[in-house]
């Protein structure tokens, strides 16, 4: 065997796929161009160092991972007229679009409070705000349900508001988050609740809702025209992923075409988000207690999705008109401009209405 030289064993060679010496492990990279899961985005979760990446993304008319486009921010402020020195109240924080528009036209002297339940972005947004020269005598952070929105004064001092708005859309971190189940652009767990530490998971739910109850659930909250036929195809059953319960659904629709499966998966998905988070109830309770919220003279404006959130909005104010709360209605529903629906699809069913309150109560 003499000049035959011993077979070494493989070694990989170094690479930008290898590990380095030292034993770090690299950040996950793209993987290709344009990537796919939420996770591996993290040009798009890092907007202040990939600031071109972000630009390209918005351009093309899609919101960029881990973050939100706040809907209608022109005519929130033409309606909210925010004035130096006023309080404001943003009941659904989100990403702190909105906010961030608002905040500087109450300054010198003015401040905002900000509501969320969620638990996991509320921080996120309020160290975003501070990073942009917000600091607490100008605005505070306060995790609660906007439903608390009476509690949350009184424990922030504040006997009234000039400027209340509250935004019922789902945030696009919320959507783009597979672990948060708001979606079936990747399977994730069917969770679907604002939050997590809070209440069942939406798979808990459905397990154990009877059919004429989620036929009655499927109709109110999402006008869903399959209700009959898809309630006994989905209630008792064990569904623990967001993918499967969109499997389900599809299954149980089999003489339907594809676009309006589609459409039905997805208003499933809001039927069950609405009943896991208890969301009429709270936007009752809301519109309730919302004209003692605000000063005389003071304005609010509410931005629904759905046709059952807007009803019970244009009801309320159409109420409050009759009963001298307010002195001033939209008479009219806002809807986004074609342009902006055109850059944020997810704008489309945004529907705006406005209050004043009245300088005096009947």
């Amino acid at each position: 065997m003499s000049g035959v030289r011993p077979i070494a064993a493989h070694r990989p060679k170094p690479g930008k796929d290898s590990p380095p010496a030292t034993g770090h492990r690299r950040r996950l990279r793209y993987r290709g161009k344009n990537p796919r899961r939420f996770a591996e985005k993290y040009k798009e979760h890092d907007p202040a160092r990939y600031a071109a990446t972000i630009a390209k993304v918005i351009a093309a008319g899609k919101t960029p991972a881990g973050s939100h486009r706040p809907i209608m921010v022109a005519e929130i402020l033409e309606v909210l007229a925010p004035r130096p020195g006023e309080v404001a109240i943003d009941c659904t924080l989100g990403y702190g679009g909105h906010a961030e528009a608002i905040l500087p036209r109450l300054q010198p002297g003015g401040r905002l409070l900000g509501l969320d339940a969620d638990p996991i972005e509320l921080p996120k947004t309020e160290a975003r705000l501070r990073s942009l020269g917000f600091d607490p005598g100008m605005f505070v952070a306060h995790r609660t349900n906007f439903a608390g929105l009476p509690q949350a004064l009184a424990h922030a001092g504040i006997d009234g508001a000039d400027i209340i708005l509250a935004d019922l859309g789902v945030s696009s971190m919320q959507l783009d988050d597979p672990t948060r189940g708001f979606s079936v652009k990747h399977d994730g767990p069917l969770d679907l609740r604002m939050n997590p530490q809070r209440g069942q998971p939406a798979s808990v739910f459905l397990e154990k809702i009877h059919p004429d109850k989620l036929v009655r659930l499927l109709l109110e909250n999402a006008d869903e025209p399959h209700a009959a036929t898809l309630a006994p195809a989905l209630a008792g059953k064990l569904l623990p992923g967001t993918g499967s319960l969109a499997a389900a659904i599809r299954a149980a629709l089999p003489r339907v075409d594809t676009e309006a499966a589609e459409l039905s998966v997805r208003r499933v998905f809001q039927a069950l988000r609405i009943a896991v988070n208890d969301e009429f109830s709270a936007l009752d309770t809301f519109l309730r207690h919302l004209p003692s919220c605000l000063r005389p003279g003071g304005r609010v404006a509410i931005l629904t999705f759905h046709s059952g959130e807007d009803r019970r909005v244009k009801k309320a104010f159409a109420a409050g008109l009759r009963d001298g709360s307010y002195s001033n209605v939209a008479e009219e529903v806002i809807r986004p401009t074609a342009a902006e629906r055109r850059s944020n699809p997810r704008s489309t069913s945004a529907k705006l209405r406005w209050a004043r309150r009245a300088l005096c109560s009947s």
